[in-house]
């Protein structure tokens, strides 16, 4: 149980103490500042400790998020300041000094928490502190400012305000106007039963299988139930981030399976539609798979741009400065959030398209609105790249060069390579990336089943990537060489799917690219939560982004067609298998040590 240490003077009638009490602290009352190091000293290690002046007067909600955000380890208000275990020993030095300079008297002029956090500050600590808004937090020095403190709180309703910073800051245009007035409710509703974000999560995934399974039925009402199901599911997905806001329980296992989850339940829609569709006789499985490598290859854009400016400096642009112009002029907001097809909107479109149209109507509109998405997105970020004057960082080139996901063989050729690859100019990077992928996708679309010239481009495609990244990615377009190994991995698999021709070649096509963009999904997961990249022994074991398109190809050219869509069988269940397991073995374990607790307010996916 985390501990709270009260000092300076009581006031009667302050209801401090049993608003630390609800808030989960178990209380200590210090007369001064001899006694609070002391009290200091005796909480274990392993705990939470806050140091919280006896006078404050301040909504609930804002001692909340001063005293209880698990992704802070220092965090402060006026009038109180916290430090969780990994913090421990800076609050420790600055109780001491502070203890030691006013040599413990038990009547301070000021208050002793402030003094620490000043303390903290001073020693270059990161000092969390929260935004509060119309939520008051102060320490009154006299009766007539502690009245004019407690009209403020009684001015200001505590639970709108919390109910209010439950909804995520930047969302999409049916998100913001057609879920969280009311998610958040239910956001609300969960909380005062001691439901978790993770168990909501879990629900809306269980929702959206369920969905999947109304979809593979392939009738009309098991395609209305699924389109229901799945805003059901966007719902309740909506709620579980509600909820962490709301009750601030936020950490590094339920932002990975809040992501994860997200994936999973779309790519099975995606797969319950096709298997609808074969029900009454139309093979959409192409188009299911071509869906899924457009969307996660929409996602590998964005996680690489973020990344390779996620600490550049000098960022500068002209079309920055217009991006942020038209955020000016209201309407242009919305537009330019629903243009990107974020996740609420797209799920509204399948949904509704699911119930009154067919599956491949459905996947025709999900296509040409993600690749015109895309488009958008994709121009606009070269663009941006291209005027802005930004030295992006050593962290940023290796955050790129795990996201290109380069297996022992493009390793091995870069060594060779890396004296040639420091005389190429700046655009030749992503330049090769291109050709190599766009010569094995264009031989596996061109050419029969079973012929020589995928596995002949393969083997350039190979050269190419060690080519590209032989030297640090940090060129203005090297972003682009993870989104170009995607689409050159993924469209293969695809291509040569469908050139086989055979029943069950597609299905396990799109397995085999599931258990994969997994893999590429839990290292963007790892890497947004300072968690590092996967081990290198997982990418070796499944071959890198260049193996696997070279043992695909090389598998293409020796077997039939039948035995073709076996081997792929074989190596989506390997995949999947490695990925997974070793995935979920690092999640857990960080969550068991404590990682520290993430959450995303970013843009919706």
């Amino acid at each position: 149980m985390p501990t709270a240490i009260l000092t300076g003077q009581p006031v009667p009638g302050s209801s401090i103490e049993s608003e630390l009490r609800s808030l989960g602290f178990d209380v200590h009352l210090a007369s001064g500042a001899a006694d609070t190091e002391t009290l200091l000293a005796r909480v274990p290690g392993d705990e939470r400790v806050a140091v919280v002046d006896a006078r404050f007067v301040g909504h609930a909600h804002a001692l909340r998020l001063g005293l209880t955000d698990p992704r802070f380890p220092l965090a402060a208000v006026p009038g109180a300041v916290t430090a969780q275990p990994a913090a421990r020993q800076a609050l420790t030095r600055a109780m001491a000094r502070e203890n030691s300079a006013g040599g413990g008297t038990a009547l301070a002029v000021d208050s002793l928490a402030d003094r620490i956090t000043a303390a903290l500050d001073a020693d270059g600590a990161d000092v969390h502190r929260p935004e509060l808004g119309s939520l008051v937090a102060a320490v009154p020095a006299d009766p007539q400012a502690r009245n004019e403190a407690r009209q403020a709180v009684a001015a200001v309703d505590d639970e709108a305000v919390r109910l209010k910073s439950a909804v995520k800051a930047r969302d999409g245009f049916v998100t913001t106007f057609f879920i969280s007035p009311y998610s958040r409710y239910i956001a609300r509703w969960c909380a005062r039963r001691g439901l978790t974000p993770n168990q909501v999560t879990t629900a809306s995934l269980i929702t959206a299988l369920i969905a999947a399974g109304c979809a593979a039925t392939g009738t009309r009402g098991g395609f209305v139930a699924a389109g229901v199901l799945l805003i059901a599911s966007f719902v309740l997905d909506c709620t579980d981030g509600q909820l962490a806001r709301y009750s601030l329980q936020y950490s590094t296992l339920g932002a990975w399976l809040d992501a994860t989850f997200d994936r999973a339940k779309e790519y099975a829609y995606y797969a319950g539609l096709a298997l609808g569709a074969a029900r009454g006789g139309d093979d959409v499985w192409a188009l299911a798979l071509g869906a899924m490598v457009l969307q996660t290859c929409r996602h590998v854009v964005d996680f690489s741009f973020n990344e390779a400016n996620h600490d550049a400096t000098a960022n500068t642009s002209p079309t920055a400065a217009l991006s942020d112009k038209l955020d000016s002029v209201g309407w242009t907001v919305w537009l330019r959030r629903m243009i990107v097809l974020p996740i609420g909107e797209r799920w509204a479109m399948i949904a509704v398209l699911t119930a009154l149209t067919t599956p491949r109507i459905t996947f025709y509109a999900l296509l040409i609105g993600c690749a015109f998405s895309a488009t958008y997105t994709t121009a606009g970020r070269v663009l941006r790249s291209l005027t802005r004057k930004a030295t992006r960082t050593d962290r940023a080139a290796t955050a790129l060069a795990d996201l290109a996901d380069s297996g022992p063989l493009a390793e091995a050729a870069a060594r060779a390579l890396r004296p040639a690859a420091r005389r190429l100019p700046g655009f030749a990077v992503p330049a090769v990336a291109l050709l190599g992928g766009a010569a094995v996708v264009a031989a596996a679309a061109l050419t029969g089943f079973g012929g020589p010239w995928p596995l002949v481009a393969a083997l350039v495609h190979v050269l190419t990537s060690a080519l590209a990244v032989a030297r640090p990615l940090k060129g203005a377009l090297d972003w682009l060489v993870p989104p170009f190994f995607r689409a050159a991995e993924y469209l293969t698999v695809l291509f040569l799917a469908a050139k086989a021709d055979v029943n069950g070649a597609l299905p396990a096509a799109f397995g085999l690219v599931a258990a994969v963009a997994y893999h590429h999904y839990d290292t963007v997961y790892r890497i947004r939560g300072d968690a590092g990249a996967p081990p290198r022994w997982l990418v070796r074991t499944i071959g890198g982004h260049e193996g696997r398109t070279l043992v695909i190809c090389v598998l293409a050219v020796l077997l039939t067609a039948p035995q073709f869509t076996l081997a792929l069988t074989v190596l989506a269940v390997a995949v999947a298998l490695v990925v997974l397991v070793e995935s979920i073995r690092f999640w857990v374990a960080a969550h068991q040590v404590g990682a520290p607790a993430v959450h995303d307010e970013g843009e919706p996916a």
